[in-house]
């Protein structure tokens, strides 16, 4: 068996758990942390929903087998630490992962926390199982698991179909954390329990989310914090005068664009801010069972009517990223490189990208005087609302006149679940940093977050070959040709990579915000307050 190595482990930790040990002589217990939330969220329960607004505050409720690393600002492998597994190994093809499970560790309610926990939790995202979710929009994470077996209350074993390095990967996601089986799943959707450094004292919804201090916390010290309060402002510019006043001590980690960036910095030159790659997408979306997205020559017209740049300028000031489905790099690990996107339909020239496409609307008997009119929808939160304003624009220049559908995020998700629109302008956040995750959960045949509904098996073939794979180079450029096809089939247009950013104040000390996902940084166990 092979001990996989983590960052604790390797040469310098030493040094590194030293500079740790000197800065943890400064922290302060103590005092509410004030967070400004954009939305309010479906549910408590993070397996059941695929939005942020609901990883963000209750990924304190919770603990995973492992984590990445809360003070490495880049996800990878390499960065990922024990949470309630101590350590665990693989075999030698990588096709079984055993973990060693902490002892002592109790449930919010006082139950204790056993390998039984696990199994579960995995039945249920995978659909397996007595008990079972509302909805698993991650499913397809956990499709290669074939059993999992318990061993005692500590020890815990995943046999899988095929072998699959990138696994312990998925399960580090703020997505992946271990649930209280004991419990019923209502009751986890409106008052979670929990292993985390936080208890949920009050859920009022369209106003307000308080945590506690979980003071049996099985990792000694932790939190530092007395409780965390996340309130909700549907309104951004309330929100950022909220903040620059002084009344909340951190905004929502992706709120902030690079134009109220420049506002806070101007007004509050105080505040502690980072501006980088969410590993988030705007793309766009369109039902493939309904007329005219049906048919594959008109939504190949859609993909030639984008034009990324103007989107980047107006919306991010030039700092979004032009990108395929993976995030590009630097920031991203697995990101197909500028000379192969500019070969890839959709990309280049855009007037002749544009001209193309006028050419496919006039032969399918549309033009100036014959226009398609359709409605576009898309979620009533800013970072929808303003690409979707500028996409209405862009098509016009394809014969294509769509009104505006703004949805309340509550039914947004469950309405693109069910298919339950024509086309819409989306954003699709990567929970990690890896193809096993992207592809299969936003272009798998089935997977509930593949709102388009796109399904080629073949291809699917492909997404399983890339998952055996151990050696990183040889992965990565089958990835890129992966992606490449998926951007050929217009399987969901990817307009283009998002840049946003996070502020908080600068007494909030132990906070940092990562470049390649957003979903996977909000433990807040080592945040504390010095004031």
């Amino acid at each position: 068996m092979r001990r996989w190595i983590n960052p604790w482990m390797a040469i310098g930790g030493l040094a590194l758990a030293a500079a740790l040990s000197n800065a943890a002589l400064a922290q302060k217990s103590g005092g509410t942390l004030k967070v400004l939330h954009m939305d309010n969220p479906p549910s408590a329960s993070i397996h059941e929903e695929g939005t942020i607004s609901t990883v963000i505050p209750y990924m304190a409720v919770y603990n995973n087998l492992v984590m990445y690393d809360q003070h490495v600002a880049k996800n990878t492998i390499e960065s990922i630490v024990p949470d309630l597994a101590t350590s665990w190994t693989w075999n030698e093809d990588k096709s079984k992962l055993t973990f060693k499970l902490r002892s002592g560790v109790k449930w919010h309610d006082g139950q204790p926390f056993t390998a039984k926990d696990v199994k579960c939790t995995f039945e249920m995202a995978m659909g397996k199982g007595e008990l079972k979710f509302r909805k698993s929009p991650r499913d397809l994470w956990w499709n290669n698991i074939d059993t999992i077996e318990p061993k005692g209350d500590h020890e815990i074993t995943f046999h899988l179909k095929r072998p699959q390095p990138a696994l312990i990967a998925l399960m580090a996601s703020g997505y992946a954390p271990i649930y209280s089986c004991h419990v019923p799943q209502t009751l986890m959707r409106t008052k979670p329990i929990g292993t985390g450094p936080f208890k949920v004292a009050e859920i009022r919804p369209n106003q307000s989310i308080r945590l506690v201090k979980n003071t049996d916390y099985w990792k000694p010290g932790r939190p530092y914090l007395d409780a965390i309060e996340y309130t909700i402002m549907t309104s951004r510019s309330t929100r950022m005068l909220a903040f620059i006043a002084g009344e909340f001590d951190m905004t929502f980690p992706t709120d902030i664009t690079v134009s109220l960036l420049k506002d806070i910095r101007s007004q509050a030159p105080h505040a502690q801010c980072t501006l980088r790659a969410s590993n988030v997408t705007t793309n766009l979306i369109f039902n493939r069972e309904a007329p005219p997205f049906d048919n594959a020559e008109i939504r190949r017209a859609l993909a030639l009517s984008i034009d990324r740049k103007a989107f980047i300028d107006i919306l991010t000031e030039g700092q979004g990223i032009v990108g395929a489905a993976m995030l590009p790099p630097p920031e991203g690990l697995w990101g197909m490189p500028p000379e192969d996107l500019v070969k890839v339909v959709g990309y280049g020239d855009v007037a002749k990208n544009r001209a193309e496409a006028r050419q496919i609307m006039q032969k399918l008997g549309y033009g100036p005087d014959k226009r398609l009119k359709i409605k576009l929808s898309t979620r009533d939160i800013a970072p929808f609302r303003d690409p979707a304003v500028i996409f209405i624009d862009q098509l016009k220049e394809i014969y294509i006149d769509a009104d505006l559908e703004v949805i309340e995020t509550a039914v947004y998700y469950n309405r693109v679940f069910k298919k339950e629109y024509l086309i819409g302008i989306n954003q699709t956040g990567s929970g990690v940093d890896d193809p096993d995750q992207h592809f299969y959960e936003n272009y798998g045949c089935g997977s509930l977050r593949n709102y388009t509904g796109y399904c080629n098996p073949e291809l699917e073939k492909l997404f399983e070959k890339q998952m055996t794979l151990s050696d990183m180079e040889q992965r990565k450029k089958l990835v890129w040709e992966i992606d490449r096809l998926l951007q050929e089939d217009v399987a969901r247009p990817i307009i283009y990579h998002n840049k946003t950013a996070g502020c908080w104040q600068p007494h909030v000390k132990g906070y940092m915000l990562m470049v390649n996902s957003i979903y996977n940084g909000a433990r807040m166990e080592d945040v504390w307050m010095d004031k």
